[in-house]
Order: structure tokens, then C-alpha cells, then sequence
């Protein structure tokens, strides 16, 4: 494939672009927005919320909705004759902004007033949801706070009416210019260094614009092309740079362009091929958590994720063929040729000298760990063990307006309530009593079930049931005393839940509990039922994968079991930074909070996947360098000085990456680009580069021990190249093979 898209190289170059001008016409065209629809199937919250929906039709209930927060200046009331005309003329405003708005509940009418009398608040209901709103209805709804700002009132608005597709910004084009500089630097190249961006740019247009141009026909929630975006740009980058290096590699021993192309592409782009195999299945694998937006992200960042793979094993020959020599740095190319494995002299191929055989710092460094390599592991796993640490006070919960910067109209509002109505006024629950078998209907039951409500801890308010069109359901609106992701909250939820039971027994009527809250409650509970089953899917295929690859055992036990290592200090430190607010004010964490339900889950499918890349890119050097007769402690070497400078690059690019999206607005892509950034850290620069040399120092020639019987078993999958370095000849360092490692 190497060598076709070398020569076929203006071809190959046409198709893509042809891809990248259809998605885009594709993208261009789609005029429905992302989807804002959170469904938990099989759980509490989300049958309750269906059942709502059914039992009163036209409601908005499904729609998006917003809360005007109305509070006099100080020293006055709301209810005063001024204000109160006021009040009403907005109201009056907000239901003739916009066509699209089903219902505003008057304060004064709904008795939506604080005890003290200096706030009240409207309700707003829409007919659609909140991304399908257009700006017109949105500027209507801030037009309205306007105009009651200019009264003298303080005017505020919560709810998920302004919720919006967030937009990408600076910092994440700050770190694609830090990866370029980080190219660069490595290749030493402009040409060199510009053909992984651009063709990670390329990759990442025809990923998102494809994404865009299936939001409205699969439901896509608008964050998805933002997390394909993150994670295309970041592998696409990294496997175009070991093709790259392998390439020059293999110039340096004197091969013509195509032929070094198809070298490059036998052994690097055979490893990158796995490494991307890796990071599909562990983002497809979220799929079994049974969370229709977590497997819409997982497919769509796995799409992304593959277009990746395939740009780099065509393109990336292609624009080879058109760089030439420039591919080289000037330096190099102005060396006189080598002579290619015939004999002849190659353009461009050039003899490495002698700074080839000095030992770079990768090799340095290896050699260092080899000789303390028990004390390097205990400091490593010491380390990574105590900053895994905060991960044992995790707690998972759902954002809302209280997490959003203090500077936004959402967290004035959410800060208004809590002061004038309480702190659990910002998650009122929402209990359906479903009384279509219940004996003495659902009016009987639900004033029962309110009963008991109130007798709980930790509840303000139960509302009066409001009954169904047809007296089968009603609603029980319960405003805890505590805010909204607290515990005392969910053991209010959990309380309330318990006593269903013995409602049923008592009158035949079912009692379920929904809203924001106990939708995290459940969210978080099914994760974590998830987590395990998805972690030995994953582990699980990743593990019998690393066995073809490096025909061992103990090779990817230890890369699982770093892997876990870097995940739970990943994960320690997104408990420290958000919910405990260390070094909050550095990553613009205004409030402190629960971590998101979908950022554990998320992490590790990504972080696996991620992780095996550079086990693979690394360690399969090694067992290359083994093979051709190396000992293991020279193999490790070999490993280093060929891999280590490129990893560390690789690293640096994908943590560059993933930093620039710390920026966001959005929590979750900020949560998920400061948790990915910290575990590409440690997993590359801890785990791969320290842990695992230090581990094969002390297992030796056991690290590539494989039973007979299972290595007759295995196909022989030869990601490092082996047999092509067999056909095209001897081994070049002329040693003789381990033929027990050998199939």
C-alpha cells in the first residue's frame, strides 16, 4: 500500500480532497441541529419521565425551558404597584417574543414569590427543545431581560432555553500551534513537520464535517463533533509522525524513496494500524453502558479515530512521493548520498554518520533505569498510586447552572433562587404516581404518597398533585431543603424511593421519581454497574490483541496494569481539581462539584486506547531489535533510542491537544480535555517510558515467554514487520534470530 500510494500519489491526494469537498457540502446543506435528548434507558428517572409524557400530552414537558428571575432593588418589593406593572409587561414581552413559546407562568398568578418578597420568577415553556430554538427566539428572551433591566429591575435566566452548541476557541488553536513547534523541533523539517498536520487537519475535516452532516438524521448530541474533533486530531497527528520517522529511518540506511516508503509503511504503518484497532474497540466498546449519548460519542470519535488511521497509510505516502528530499533536514540533505541496499546511490538517502552511534538521551535514559530498575518501579508506582488517591472520594453527578462560570446570566439566576427560595429550589424532584390500578384512583394515592413525602428529611415543599387529563397520573413536585448535588439530596431520592413499595401494597398505585437529580442518581448508578463489564470487554480484546502482536504474556499483563495505573491518578486528579478545587482558579474552575456521570467511563475507553498506541509504537522496537538476536537488556536500549524521542513527541502533540480544550466553556469537553491531557502524561512519561523498561529489566528473556502450544495457536499477525525484513533480506545488523521468539 506504501509503494501504490507513492506512486499513485496525485491520485490518492485527489480522492481525499473529493471527501473532504463532500462532507463539507454535506455539513453545509444540514440545517437540524444537535440533539439535547439525554435518555437512560431500563432506568427510574427516564420511565417516569416517558410516563409524564404520555399522561399529559402538550405539556412541554419535553420542550426546553426557561426561569426569569425578577428581584427589586434593594429596600423595595416586588409586590409594590411599580414593579409589579413592570413584571407583568415583561411577561407580556416573553410570550410574544417567539412562536415557539407554549406557555409563561405570571409570578403573580402561580404565586412564584419569595417569603421575603423581593423576587419572583416566571416560567417560561417552549415547544421544542433548546438547540432547535433559533438566535431570533433567544435574543427575544434576553430582549424581554433587557427591558425589565432598564426599569431598575435585576433580571436573570436559567433553564436550558439558551443552551447552545459550544464554539471552539483560542486555546485549542494554541495547541495545535504548540504541536506544530513540537514537530518541528523533533524533525527538524518545515515540510517535514507540516505533513502531519495537514493531514491531520484533513482527516479531522472530512471526520467532523461528516458528523455534522449526520446530527439531525442520527440525533447527535452537539458536543460529539467537539470530542471527534479532540480525539482525531490528536492520533491523527501521532500516526503520521511515526510513519514519518520510520520513513526517515529508513532512508538512512541508504533505501530509495519508494522502497523506504514501503518499508516505513510494512512496519510503523502496520503498528499504527493496530494502535488505531485499539482505540476503536475501547470507544465502540461504550456501547454496552447502554447510554444512547455516550455510545453516539464512542462511534463517532471511533469514526473519527479511523479516518485517521486510513489518512495516514495513504496520504501520508502520497505527500512523501511529493516532498522528495525536502523531507529531510537541510543538514542531512546536504551530505552526499549513501549507496541503497544494491549497491547503487539513492537521492536523498544519507549516511546517518557518526552521530548515529552515539546514544541519545532515549538510549541514556533506558540504560538508566536498566540499572536501578526495582527503585524506579517502586518510585513510579509509589507516585501514581498516591495521586490515584482522591479517586477513592469520587462522587458522579449531572452539571447544571450552579457549575457555570459566575460571569453567565444561568449562574446569576441559579444564585438568586438559592438565596430568595432555598438551596434545593434549583432541583425540585418530580414524583409520578401512576394511579390507573390503583384503588381509589391517583388523586387518593398521590395525597397519601404526599403525606409521606413530607415526613422525610430534608424536604421544603411538597406542591399539590396535579392530575392527568384523565385522572390516571399525578405529579408531586418536591423541593428538597439541601441544593441539588448534595447527598442529603440523594438519600432524599433514595428515601422516597424506598417507600414505593409500600405505597403499591397499600393502594395498587406506582410511585417513580424523576428530574435533573435523580436522573444523575441514575445515570451514575448505571455507570457503575457498567464500569466493570466494560473494562474486562476492553482489557479483555486489547489483551488477546497485544498477545498477536507481541507474542507474550507477561508484555500485556504489564501494559494493562499500567494502564489502570495511570487511569486512577488521571482520574485522582479531576477529583482534586473539580470537585475539591485544587488549582481550580488555573483551569477556570469557578465551582466546585461532582465529576461528571459520563467522565470516568469516557476516560478509560479513550485512555486505553491511547495508552496501547504507545505501547505498541515502543515496544515493538524492542521486539524487533530481540528477534534479530539482541539481548533483552540491548533490545530495551534499542527500543528507546529508536522510539523514545518520537513518544515523547507524540506525547507532548496529543497533551498539547487535549490541553487546548481545557478552554471551553462546555464542562464536560473542559473536565474531559484536562483528564485526558493528565493521563496521556503519565501514561506516556510513567508508565511507558519508566515503568516499562524497568519492568522488562527484571523479567529478561520471561518478558517474551509464550507456552509452545499457544504461540502454535496464534496467527502470526507481524505488526513490527518481521517477515517483510525476512523477504526483503537478512537481518541488517547481520545477527542471528532468537528462533524460540520467532513463528
Amino acid at each position: 500500500m506504501g509503494r501504490f500510494s507513492f506512486v499513485r500519489r496525485r491520485w490518492i491526494v485527489l480522492l481525499w480532497v473529493v471527501l473532504l469537498g463532500l462532507a463539507g457540502a454535506g455539513a453545509a446543506t444540514n440545517s437540524e441541529p444537535g440533539s439535547t435528548e439525554f435518555t437512560i434507558p431500563g432506568t427510574e428517572a427516564q420511565q417516569a419521565f416517558d410516563l409524564l409524557n404520555e399522561r399529559y400530552p402538550g405539556s412541554g414537558a419535553d420542550g426546553a425551558t426557561a426561569r426569569v428571575v425578577i428581584r427589586a432593588p434593594e429596600g423595595e418589593l416586588i409586590t409594590d404597584p411599580t414593579h409589579r406593572s413592570a413584571v407583568q409587561d415583561l411577561v407580556a414581552d416573553l410570550r410574544s417574543g417567539s412562536d415557539l413559546v407554549a406557555d409563561v407562568a405570571d409570578p403573580y398568578e402561580s404565586q412564584a414569590i419569595s417569603e421575603d418578597g423581593t423576587t419572583a420568577y416566571a416560567q417560561v415553556s417552549y415547544l421544542v427543545k433548546g438547540l432547535e430554538l433559533e438566535d431570533a427566539d433567544r435574543d427575544a428572551l434576553e430582549g424581554a431581560a433587557e427591558a425589565g433591566r432598564a426599569g431598575g429591575l435585576t433580571v436573570e435566566i436559567g433553564g436550558d432555553a439558551l443552551l447552545q452548541i459550544p464554539a471552539t476557541g483560542i486555546t485549542e488553536v494554541i495547541g495545535v500551534a504548540v504541536a506544530a513547534v513540537v514537530l518541528v523541533i523533533t524533525l527538524g523539517s518545515l515540510i517535514c513537520a507540516g505533513l502531519p498536520l495537514l493531514t491531520a487537519l484533513i482527516g479531522v475535516g472530512v471526520a467532523v464535517a461528516t458528523i455534522t452532516a449526520l446530527t439531525g438524521p442520527l440525533g447527535l448530541d452537539g458536543t460529539t463533533p467537539i470530542l471527534a474533533m479532540m480525539l482525531g486530531l490528536a492520533v491523527g497527528i501521532d500516526y503520521a509522525l511515526f510513519i514519518v520517522s520510520r520513513y526517515r529511518a529508513e532512508l538512512a540506511e541508504g533505501h530509495s524513496h519508494p522502497e523506504a516508503t514501503g518499508r516505513a509503511l510494512g512496519t510503523a504503518g502496520s503498528a499504527v494500524v493496530f494502535a488505531g484497532l485499539t482505540v476503536i474497540i475501547a470507544l465502540a466498546g461504550l456501547a454496552v453502558v447502554n447510554i444512547p449519548i455516550l455510545t453516539k460519542m464512542g462511534l463517532a470519535a471511533a469514526g473519527s479515530v479511523l479516518i485517521a488511521v486510513l489518512i495516514a497509510i495513504t496520504m501520508i505516502p502520497a505527500l512523501l512521493g511529493f516532498a522528495g528530499d525536502r523531507i529531510l533536514p537541510r543538514r542531512t540533505r546536504d551530505r552526499p548520498a549513501a549507496p541503497d541496499a544494491t549497491g547503487t546511490g539513492t537521492t536523498g538517502a544519507t549516511d546517518p554518520g557518526p552521530a548515529a552511534t552515539r546514544p541519545n538521551m532515549g538510549a541514556r535514559w533506558a540504560r538508566f533505569v536498566l540499572r536501578r530498575p526495582l527503585a524506579v518501579l517502586l518510585v513510579a508506582v509509589v507516585g501514581l498510586g498516591t495521586l490515584a488517591l482522591p479517586a477513592t472520594k469520587m462522587e458522579l453527578g449531572l452539571p447544571d447552572d450552579g457549575t457555570q462560570p459566575t460571569d453567565t446570566t444561568q449562574r446569576r439566576a441559579y444564585d438568586l433562587l438559592a438565596e430568595s427560595f432555598g438551596a434545593g429550589f434549583n432541583g425540585p424532584l418530580m414524583v409520578a404516581v401512576d394511579g390507573q390500578d390503583a384503588a381509589g384512583g391517583a388523586g387518593a394515592a398521590a395525597e397519601r404518597a404526599r403525606a409521606t413525602i413530607e415526613g422525610l428529611d430534608d424536604v421544603a415543599v411538597v406542591t399539590e398533585p396535579v392530575l392527568s387529563e384523565d385522572g390516571s397520573t399525578a405529579i408531586l413536585t418536591v423541593i428538597p431543603s439541601s441544593k441539588p448535588l448534595s447527598t442529603e439530596t440523594e438519600d432524599l431520592v433514595t428515601a422516597i424511593r424506598d417507600g414505593a413499595g409500600q405505597l403499591r401494597a397499600d393502594t395498587g398505585a406506582t410511585l417513580l421519581v424523576t428530574g435533573q437529580t435523580a436522573m444523575g442518581i441514575d445515570v451514575s448508578d448505571k455507570l457503575n454497574d457498567a464500569l466493570l463489564p466494560y473494562l474486562a470487554l476492553v482489557v479483555g480484546l486489547a489483551f488477546l490483541l497485544l498477545i498477536l502482536v507481541f507474542r507474550s504474556l507477561l508484555v500485556p499483563l504489564k501494559a494493562a496494569l499500567g494502564f489502570l495505573l495511570s487511569v486512577l491518578a488521571a482520574l485522582g486528579a479531576v477529583v482534586a481539581v473539580f470537585q475539591w478545587g485544587w488549582l481550580g482558579g488555573l483551569f477556570g474552575v469557578e465551582e466546585t462539584g461532582p465529576v461528571m456521570s459520563l467522565m470516568p467511563i469516557f476516560l478509560v475507553g479513550v485512555v486505553f486506547g491511547l495508552a496501547m498506541d504507545y505501547e505498541v509504537f515502543l515496544v515493538t522496537r524492542m521486539r524487533e531489535a530481540y528477534v534479530h538476536g539482541q539481548s533483552p537488556g540491548e533490545a530495551v536500549v534499542t527500543g528507546f533510542r529508536h522510539g523514545a524521542r518520537v513518544v515523547t513527541a507524540a506525547a507532548i502533540i496529543m497533551i498539547s491537544v487535549f490541553a487546548g480544550f481545557v478552554g471551553s466553556t462546555e464542562p464536560m469537553v473542559k473536565m474531559i480535555g484536562l483528564g485526558l491531557a493528565i493521563a496521556v502524561f503519565f501514561d506516556a512519561f510513567v508508565v511507558r517510558m519508566t515503568l516499562v523498561p524497568a519492568v522488562l529489566g527484571l523479567l529478561g528473556r520471561s518478558a517474551w515467554w509464550l507456552p509452545s502450544w499457544l504461540e502454535r495457536a496464534l496467527p502470526d499477525v507481524d505488526v513490527e514487520g518481521e517477515k517483510l525484513q525476512q523477504r526483503l533480506g537478512a537481518p541488517r545488523d547481520g545477527t542471528k534470530t532468537h528462533e524460540a521468539a520467532v513463528p
